[in-house]
């Protein structure tokens, strides 16, 4: 009886062992690991103190696994789980748990993925950015990185090169009908392209020129909303403003010929204007930066109060438009950021083109560009050639002034010596003729 109890007793813990043998390892928090798995390639990017292998990791079908030991650095000073992370993503073992264990999917924790010939390369990045001790402002260990690829073998012939579509997605048309691109030069003195000097005498004037680039869009009409000249590249006080209140030309009534837009334009994406130079009182630089707020609007729709740019004429006492319709720039002697209500009279017609501001434009139809420096100089070199042509003219007349008192010297003196002689030589005959 007893034997046949041990038997059993031993069948029992035969079964045990045989269960404790084959059950599958399970770790908390932890996913079960591919049959087929390789090391990784590890690349310290930034030195570490110490030489034993701190990190490792296993490339599997899915993920890559990272162990990392508390002692990262191998300097005897154990790093915090909470300063480690790779692409985003934190340590994924249970808080206590050494070593460290990160599980990341190969599509995901700022992953990058590249092909190198034969191999498919999946690149993760290891940080460890130590976060200052427990009450005190310092740390005591350097920040490391740990660079993890896991290489995988390409099984079919796939090109890396992009595949070009023979034909224009909508959604790129879209897309670049969108992107503009807004320019302000400075043009030379007869508009034919940029000015090939940055330099400018007071008495110049400075052309500008105000464009849109609306390749692959509809025709596009361009304004120069506003303009701000300022002695700095940032808007550092004092700044000029001569452009505003939607496309005026300001400060007529001070300076009445300082502004002269050209009109009619050379073309709708395109607004040239010119300005006086000058420069700001009581500052020694002498730099300039022009900044201006630019804006299009469709050639289909009207000009309007928002949308404009109007010069004041002094010889007719009004303001005027570049585009000709001059009832847009009444506005610019009080404010038109609320033009008065359109009004129809007897004769209008019953339906009119829709103004430009009631055309909902995308926001990438406006920017702010800034040009510069200017130089500005006092006195130009036409001046100062005529300055010094003056002064050689004096000092020529004075030379020959000099010259002429000279001559007129020597000239009486030699009168004189031949009189002498003369006198001399009829004395001495005199003499002669008595004996």
């Amino acid at each position: 009886m007893w034997c046949k109890d041990k038997g059993q007793i031993a069948v029992v813990l035969l079964l045990f062992y045989l269960c404790d043998a084959f059950a599958q390892p399970r770790f908390k928090g932890r996913k079960l690991i591919a049959k087929h798995q390789k090391p990784a390639v590890m690349r310290y990017v930034e030195p570490r103190v110490g030489a034993p292998q701190t990190v490792t990791a296993q490339c599997t079908d899915s993920e890559v696994i990272v162990t990392i030991s508390p002692d990262l650095l191998g300097i005897q000073k154990p790093v915090q789980p909470s300063d480690l992370s790779m692409g985003g993503c934190g340590v994924t073992s249970p808080a206590g748990a050494q070593p460290f264990v990160i599980e990341a999917p190969l599509q995901g924790c700022g992953s990058t993925v590249e092909m190198q010939g034969a191999l498919i390369v999946y690149t993760f990045t290891l940080d460890y950015n130590p976060s200052p001790i427990d009450g005190l402002p310092i740390v005591r260990t350097n920040p490391a990185v740990v660079q993890i690829e896991c290489q995988y073998n390409r099984l079919h012939n796939v090109s890396s090169n992009a595949l070009n579509p023979t034909w224009v997605p909508y959604t790129s048309t879209i897309s670049a009908e969108d992107i503009l691109g807004f320019s302000l030069v400075i043009m030379s003195s007869d508009w034919s392209g940029p000015s090939p000097s940055n330099t400018f005498f007071l008495g110049d004037l400075i052309n500008l020129q105000a464009s849109v680039d609306s390749t692959n869009h509809e025709p596009l009409r361009v304004f120069v909303d506003s303009c701000v000249a300022t002695p700095g590249s940032n808007a550092s006080a004092p700044a000029y403003t001569f452009i505003g209140n939607n496309g005026c030309f300001l400060n007529w009534e001070l300076e009445p010929v300082s502004l002269l837009s050209m009109s009619p334009r050379v073309a709708q994406s395109v607004m040239q204007f010119q300005l006086d130079a000058f420069r700001f009182y009581g500052l020694t630089t002498s730099s300039i930066f022009i900044t201006c707020h630019l804006k299009v609007t469709l050639v289909s729709a009207n000009v309007d109060p928002l949308n404009k740019d109007c010069s004041y004429n002094s010889a007719l006492s009004q303001w005027s438009s570049v585009d000709g319709d001059n009832a847009v720039c009444s506005c610019c002697d009080t404010s038109c950021a609320n033009p008065p209500p359109f009004r129809r009279g007897s004769g209008a017609p019953k339906h009119r083109p829709r103004r430009a501001s009631e055309v909902s434009a995308p926001a990438g139809w406006q920017e702010t560009i800034s040009v510069g420096p200017l130089f500005l100089e006092q006195v130009s070199p036409l001046s100062s050639s005529h300055s010094l042509s003056g002064q050689q003219d004096k000092a020529l007349a004075g030379s020959q002034f000099q010259d002429s008192i000279l001559g007129a010297v020597v000239g009486v003196l030699a009168v004189s010596c031949v009189a002498v002689l003369f006198f001399a030589y009829r004395k001495a005959k005199g003499v002669n003729t008595k004996q």
